[in-house]
C-alpha cells in the first residue's frame, strides 16, 4: 500500500531543520559572554548560547582539521579508517554513512556550505559535498592548498597573478555542485549569503545545512578593505616568492611576529559571528527558529599561533592538551533543548549525527554503529560519555570521568616541526591531569597515581584493540 501523501507532509513537518556551524581555529575563552577576555565580541554566539545549551565539556576527535571533520562526518572514531593525522586523513568510506546521506534517506535535503578538508580530496572524490549525501553545495577544497581558503580571492585571474604563492595562499577557484565557480569578493560572506539562499529555498521540508566557515584561521589579514579602514588596521601582504623563502615569511605572519595579529583575528571573528546572526535572524523571520536545531562548535582548538585565545585551559591547536582538542559547543532547540543552561556532561563532535539522527525520528538502527551518542531525551538532555579517547600516531589521550592521561613521543619529528612551525609545545612523554583540580594541567600526576596510570593505560590499549570499520 503507497503512503498517503498529506500524512507523509504531516510527518516531515514534524522533523525539526539541522543547522551545523562549524568555524576554524576559533579559540576557547574567545565568545564575550564567557567573560574571560575583554576584547571579544560575538553576540550571535552569545545569543545561541542565552537560547541553548552550552556544554563546557565538548570535544572534537583530533587537535587539526582533517581528522576531526572526518569524524564529525560520520559519527565515529576516525581511526576506524585509518585516519590519524594530516599524512592519513581521509572522509569515511563508502560503506560508513555519513550525517548527509543518513537525513537524505530520512527526506531530507542537504546543503554544504564552506571548507572541505578531510584529506587530499579532489573534484569528484567522495570528500566532496555532492559525493557524500550534500543535494547543494558551494565550497572551497582546502586539502589542494595547505589547509586554508583565502579570504579574498578565488579566481583563475589570481590564480595567475600569484603564480608560485597561488597553492599556499589558497587562491583556487570554488565549487558550486560539481561545477568550478569564481569568487572574488568576501568569503566568510559568500558563505553566509549561500546559506541564507538554501534555506529560502527549502523553508517547506526538513533541511541539513552545514555551514563551514573558513573563519577564523590564519591569514586573518586577508579582510574587506573597508574593514581594514573601519578598524585601523594596516594591510598585510600575502607570501610574494621573490621576497624571501616561505617558511620565513610564514614565521613572520604567525604568533609572537604578526604585529596586530589578534586585531585581525578578532575582525575576521566578528564578521563570522555577524553572518551566524543573520542566518539566525533569517530562521525567526521565515517562522522556523523554534523547529530548527543550531549546533555551534569549531574544528578543533584554537590556534594560538593565529592569536587565539584557550585560557583556562593549556595548549592549543595540534596538541592533545585541553586547549587542541575541548571546542566551543552551543546546541539550541526551543522547547526541547534547556534555554541558557551549561552542562558538564562529557559530549564529542561525533554526538551531532546520532543527536540529528534521532531528532528526525530516524530508527536507532540506522546509527547504531556510531561512537556518539544521542545528547537528548525525551525529557532534556542525556548524561555523557564515560569516556573519550584520541589518536594521532605520535601523541594520544584518554579521559574518563575527571581524569585524562595524555602521551606523546619523545623526539618525535612530528613534534619538532610542531614546536619551530607553529610555536607549540606538544610535550613529552605520558602526563596525567586531573581535570576536576586542574582544567589548565599544570601539575602532572603520573607517577604519584600509578593506579590510575596503568587504568588508563589499559582502557585505551583496549580501545585500540577494537577500532574497525562499523558494521
Amino acid at each position: 500500500m503507497s503512503k498517503n501523501p498529506s500524512a507523509a507532509r504531516a510527518q516531515d513537518a514534524a522533523k525539526p531543520n539541522i543547522v551545523v556551524i562549524v568555524s576554524d581555529d576559533h579559540g576557547y575563552a574567545d565568545r564575550s559572554i564567557l567573560g574571560i577576555v575583554d576584547d571579544v565580541t560575538t553576540p550571535a554566539l552569545d545569543r545561541l548560547a542565552r537560547q541553548g545549551t552550552s556544554y563546557e565539556n565538548a570535544y572534537v576527535t583530533a587537535p587539526i582539521c582533517s581528522p576531526s571533520r572526518a569524524g564529525l562526518a560520520a559519527g565515529c572514531y576516525q581511526q576506524r579508517w585509518g585516519a590519524h593525522w594530516f599524512t592519513d586523513s581521509e572522509v569515511c568510506p563508502v560503506q560508513v554513512p555519513t550525517i548527509a546521506e543518513l537525513l537524505r534517506d530520512e527526506n531530507y535535503v542537504t546543503g554544504y556550505f564552506g571548507k572541505v578538508h578531510y584529506g587530499t580530496e579532489h573534484h569528484g572524490d567522495r570528500g566532496t559535498p555532492p559525493q557524500h549525501g550534500y543535494d547543494e553545495s558551494f565550497y572551497g577544497l582546502a586539502g589542494e592548498s595547505m589547509g586554508r581558503l583565502n579570504y579574498l580571492h578565488h579566481s583563475e585571474d589570481s590564480v595567475a597573478d600569484y603564480g608560485e604563492a597561488a597553492q599556499p595562499m589558497a587562491v583556487q577557484p570554488l565549487w558550486n555542485g560539481e561545477e568550478p565557480q569564481e569568487l572574488e569578493g568576501f568569503l566568510t560572506d559568500a558563505i553566509g549569503e549561500r546559506t541564507r539562499q538554501f534555506v529560502a529555498d527549502h523553508a517547506d521540508r526538513p533541511f541539513l545545512a552545514t555551514v563551514a566557515f573558513n573563519a577564523v584561521h590564519n591569514f586573518c589579514w586577508q579582510l574587506p578593505a573597508e574593514e581594514l579602514a573601519k578598524r585601523g588596521l594596516p594591510s598585510f601582504e600575502d607570501w610574494n616568492p621573490g621576497a624571501g623563502e616561505y617558511l620565513d615569511w610564514y614565521d613572520g605572519a604567525v604568533s609572537p611576529n604578526l604585529d596586530n595579529g589578534r586585531a585581525y583575528y578578532l575582525a575576521q571573528l566578528e564578521l563570522m559571528d555577524a553572518q551566524i546572526g543573520l542566518i539566525l535572524d533569517q530562521l525567526d523571520d521565515l517562522d522556523l527558529a523554534a523547529n530548527t536545531m543550531v549546533i555551534y562548535l569549531t574544528d578543533n582548538g584554537g590556534s594560538t599561533c593565529n592569536y587565539g585565545v584557550n585560557l583556562p585551559l593549556r595548549g592549543t591547536k595540534y596538541t592533545l592538551w585541553e586547549g587542541g582538542v575541548r571546542v566551543p559547543f552551543l546546541v539550541r532547540w526551543p522547547g526541547r533543548v534547556p534555554a541558557g543552561s551549561t552542562t558538564a556532561a562529557l559530549a564529542s563532535s561525533m554526538d551531532i549525527l546520532p543527536t540529528a539522527l534521532a531528532a528526525a525520528g530516524a530508527s536507532p538502527r540506522a546509527y547504531a554503529h556510531c561512537d556518539g551518542k544521542n545528547l537528548l531525551t525525551a525529557d532534556g538532555l542525556a548524561g555523557g560519555h564515560d569516556a573519550l579517547h584520541w589518536d594521532c600516531g605520535w601523541q594520544w589521550s584518554v579521559r574518563r570521568g575527571d581524569w585524562k592521561l595524555s602521551w606523546a613521543e619523545p623526539d618525535s619529528p612530528v613534534a619538532d616541526a610542531i614546536r619551530k612551525v607553529e610555536h607549540a609545545e606538544p610535550g613529552s612523554g605520558y602526563f596525567l591531569a586531573n581535570l576536576a583540580t586542574d582544567a589548565s594541567e599544570t601539575n602532572n600526576l603520573a607517577d604519584a597515581e600509578p593506579e590510575i596510570l596503568a587504568e588508563l593505560v589499559a582502557l585505551h590499549e583496549q580501545w585500540k584493540a577494537g577500532l574497525a570499520l562499523p558494521s
